[in-house]
């Protein structure tokens, strides 16, 4: 397979099209950024840890019946995915009260949110993601009530899954982001699952285990990334290494 034209360059990933119709190639970046984009640095080796974790977690849930845009790793930073038309939502589930929500609403942080909270947001960095209902979801015309529905559904889903991963490694799953895609009428999981788009804390401190180490200066981000890739993936030094999965047993998808 053959990386060509790049199609898409985000704040940490480019998107890069592949000579093999209905494939891409994402590449996770060594950039990091908090706060809109105000706060950003490049740092070694964070690429590869994000990669590493989104390549298991995805694995991981594939396995369990949810459908993800993930089919094998081409090296440590380079992830082949099916093509999506992307939903621009970005889908938050909470389990318990931390950072914006404690900001914005009368919780104190920590306090556990049963059911968990989906909270969905616009994804256009241009009006600084603001947060949609239902209704206005719809009447953007971004997705259907039914659509709603089952993103909803994966969202709970994927929050069961890994939470009860994670919880076996004893680190809580306080919060994490998901975007999805289209491929027909099919809705995949699509964009990261790592320590970028999760907030996590150590179930014996209550350390951050996210970028939040990086937002609030709490220590080393890197050193807390490769731990922490570690310790979900269950392989020291894992995330720095090369994590391939065999394209074999790489599931289909229909196109």
């Amino acid at each position: 397979m053959k990386q060509k034209k790049l199609l898409y360059t985000g704040k940490a990933k480019s998107v890069y099209r592949t000579d093999v119709k209905g494939k891409l190639i994402v590449e996770f970046r060594d950039d990091i950024t908090a706060f809109d984009g105000g706060k950003k640095d490049t740092l070694k080796n964070k690429g590869s840890y994000n990669a590493g974790v989104s390549a298991f977690v995805f694995s991981y849930l594939e396995k369990n019946g949810v459908k993800t845009h993930f089919l094998e790793m081409l090296d440590e930073k380079r992830m082949v995915v099916c093509e999506l038309s992307m939903i621009p939502l970005e889908v938050i589930v909470r389990n318990l009260a931390a950072g914006s929500i404690v900001r914005n609403y009368p919780f104190k942080e920590g306090t556990p949110l049963k059911p968990p909270v989906i909270v969905i947001d616009y994804k256009d960095d241009s009006r600084h993601d603001p947060m949609l209902n239902d209704d206005l979801t719809v009447a953007l015309k971004i997705a259907t009530p039914a659509e709603l529905k089952r993103i909803k559904t994966i969202a709970r889903k994927v929050n069961a899954l890994l939470s009860g991963l994670l919880a076996k490694q004893g680190i809580t799953l306080v919060d994490f982001k998901m975007e999805f895609g289209r491929q027909g009428k099919t809705i995949y999981l699509g964009d990261e699952i790592s320590m970028d788009s999760m907030r996590l804390w150590d179930k014996k401190t209550g350390e951050s285990l996210d970028k939040d180490v990086y937002r609030f200066n709490k220590g080393d981000v890197m050193v807390t990334y490769n731990r922490v890739a570690a310790r979900i993936t269950k392989k020291p030094g894992a995330a720095a290494k090369k994590t391939v999965v065999d394209p074999k047993k790489a599931k289909p998808k229909a196109r």
